[in-house]
């Protein structure tokens, strides 16, 4: 019996130290904490298909935090709605010697609301823990299951949790009930790392181990671009209580016509006889859409809803008629159903929205996306108009929606369409500036910018802001210059042509350094770029410029009277595959004038890291040059 005590107590022994050596930091392999601030010792996902419309899906992470930056990773969050139930949820938080600290239970956790900053009610919910730790490094061990009716939103897979977060064991398994319900699953970045996989019968597999982290480098591609990851869909799927099956974007648009969008663009007779006169007269398909397009801008506001089937089913075209208020979905459907009034051919388009491009993937037809616009066909091209914006003019979408693969909603079916792209050239700025320098070092003058395509997304806002922000952002805009004071500004939006004029008169103290009898002034005040990307011994990531540009600038700088030119930089032109800058200076001796001229050229593209130093260079020679100074002497 004594042996048998003994036996027992040393088994529990040896559970027990196992149990703390798992949540122990300093067995840590230093392959893994190499430009790590946090390693995830187990990133596992086991799924459970066992309807379209029944899945289950369990998740624990355990996670050691190295050091304060690494916090984030210890924040975490479940999100849940009527067809999301949370089953069970667990936190435990561990010292570095593997001693157990906290135990947070699902009462614990704040219940808040998914609030997205835009939406006027919305039933999603989250579950949210943040734990202020008292020293480094710690460890949580995280686990939740939730069960869902929804499948048609899958669970995807990273690899990855995020920069400078290495992983010691990824573990992702979907159960499947039979082969109707097997998902299909796109890999990315797979040769990045070694990988296991299973696909048997009822169940795939996927494992990774001892995946190190990765740092952001300047200029990188989105980690999603990078990451190794799983985007997975079911054919046949349940959301929100519509069932759908799905082989490709063709069917898929045409589910989406049938289930979501069909008798959502019913409009009263009277609306429809007011839209009706407002294009009386007009022939042009195009010419009417800009009425219309006007006429929503006007009269209603964007505010979002996102309610049980909400968030993909528009409002219908009545309502928003009615209350004067819709999100992206409504507005879209809404403006929809005006232009079908006139006449006009429109689609309803899904795509992925913000300043980083997402492409809809041309051969996995997953429900994905975050916005909703409209897609115009005319004379074979597309005219893509964002409904939410009361301030963009028509045909133009900025930085939110371009250069990007999105649905294109057809009653025959979807067809993914390629937005309107801003390339190089395009984004245009023109600046020229008529300013004297002053023997005291002082400049005044005036400045006139010019700006196409996404430069004009960056400024058009401008003549919406009140005095106040407009003098900030000019103060901001040219901090190279100090005291700047803005003596006056004028704007003009031509909305038809999408060119933004700034006209803005100016003047500042102290501007050029005084030196004895010399003056010494950098001559470009207004267009002065010295951005130059970071410096890496080895770098490990391709570099990538989203959007290229192109800048001009004139600017004719009168000297003060009693001095002479000493010194004057000599005209340079760069030429590499990244772009172009050229910059000269013309002396008017008659006139006691210089006039700079300037071009800069950047060109789109994505580059490998090879080339990084190469492009490193090539901003540095400009930051250089826009630095150049220019040198009087008294006469």
């Amino acid at each position: 019996m004594r042996k048998l005590l003994l036996l027992s107590s040393l088994f529990v022994c040896l559970v027990t130290t196992a149990q703390k050596n798992k949540y122990q930091a300093l067995l840590l392999d230093k392959h893994l904490t190499n430009n790590a601030n946090a390693v995830v010792r187990l990133d596992e996902m086991k799924i459970n298909v066992s309807a379209s419309n029944k899945m289950t899906y369990t998740v624990r992470q355990i996670i050691t935090v190295l050091k304060k930056e690494g916090d984030r990773f210890a924040v975490k969050r479940v999100g849940y709605d009527k067809e999301h139930k949370i089953k069970a949820i667990n936190l435990y938080i561990y010292n570095q010697l593997g001693g157990e600290v906290d135990h947070i239970k699902k009462k614990d956790f704040k219940d808040v609301s998914a609030v997205d900053g835009f939406s006027l009610y919305t039933d999603n919910r989250l579950l949210y823990h943040r734990y202020t730790p008292t020293s480094y490094p710690y460890t949580i061990d995280f686990e939740y299951s939730v069960e869902s009716s929804d499948t048609g939103f899958f669970p995807p897979w990273n690899f990855l949790s995020g920069y400078k977060a290495s992983v010691e064991k990824s573990h992702y398994s979907i159960a499947y009930a039979n082969e109707v319900l097997k998902p299909e699953i796109k890999e990315f970045n797979l040769d990045r790392i070694e990988i296991t996989k299973s696909d048997v019968p009822g169940k795939i597999t996927y494992e990774a181990e001892n995946i190190e982290a990765i740092k952001s480098e300047s200029l990188g591609p989105a980690f999603r671009e990078i990451v190794p990851r799983l985007k997975v869909r079911l054919k046949k799927f349940n959301l929100k209580g519509e069932e759908a099956n799905v082989s490709d974007w063709k069917e898929m648009g045409v589910w989406m016509n049938n289930a979501l969008l069909k008798g959502q663009d019913v409009l009263e007779p009277a609306t429809i006889a007011k839209v009706k006169g407002l294009v009386a007269g007009v022939k042009d398909p195009l010419e009417k859409a800009k009425i219309i397009y006007k006429y929503v801008q006007d009269n209603t506001r964007y505010v979002s809803v996102q309610v049980g089937i909400g968030g993909w089913k528009p409002i219908s075209a009545i309502d928003v008629d009615r209350v004067k208020y819709g999100d992206c979905k409504g507005l879209s459907n809404y403006t929809y159903a005006l232009l079908k009034a006139v006449d006009v051919h429109s689609y309803y388009t899904v795509i992925h929205a913000g300043a980083t491009k997402v492409d809809f993937d041309e051969d996995f037809a997953a429900l994905q996306g975050n916005h909703a616009i409209l897609a115009i066909p005319y004379n074979d091209q597309y005219y893509w108009i964002d409904c939410t914006s009361q301030v963009h003019p028509f045909g133009f979408v900025g930085d939110f929606t371009d250069d990007r693969n999105a649905l294109v909603v057809k009653p025959e079916g979807g067809e993914i369409i390629h937005t309107v792209a801003y390339v190089n050239e395009q984004n245009h700025q023109l600046t020229k500036v008529n300013y004297a320098l002053e023997a005291t070092g002082g400049i005044s003058g005036n400045v006139r910018v010019v700006t196409r395509g996404i430069q004009y997304d960056d400024h058009f806002a401008l003549e919406k802001d009140v005095n106040d922000d407009v003098i900030k952002h000019y103060k901001s805009y040219w901090s190279n210059i100090n005291n700047l004071k803005i003596d006056k500004y004028n704007f003009k939006n031509d909305r038809d042509k999408v060119v933004f004029t700034e006209e803005v008169g100016l003047s500042a103290s102290n501007y050029a350094s005084i030196s004895g009898n010399r003056i010494l002034f950098i001559i470009n005040a207004f267009n002065n770029n010295n951005f130059v990307p970071n410096r890496y011994r080895n770098r490990k990531l391709p570099f990538k410029i989203a959007r290229g540009y192109l800048d001009e600038d004139e600017f004719v700088v009168q000297l003060p009277d009693g001095y002479k030119i000493e010194a004057i930089p000599k005209a340079m032109e760069v030429a590499s595959e990244f772009g172009s800058y050229k910059v000269s200076f013309e002396v008017n001796e008659a006139e006691n004038s210089i006039l700079y001229k300037r071009n800069l050229l950047v060109k789109k593209g994505l580059y490998p890291k090879e080339k990084y130093a190469a492009y490193r260079d090539f901003r540095k020679t400009v930051a250089r040059a826009d630095d150049l100074q220019v040198v009087l002497v008294k006469k």
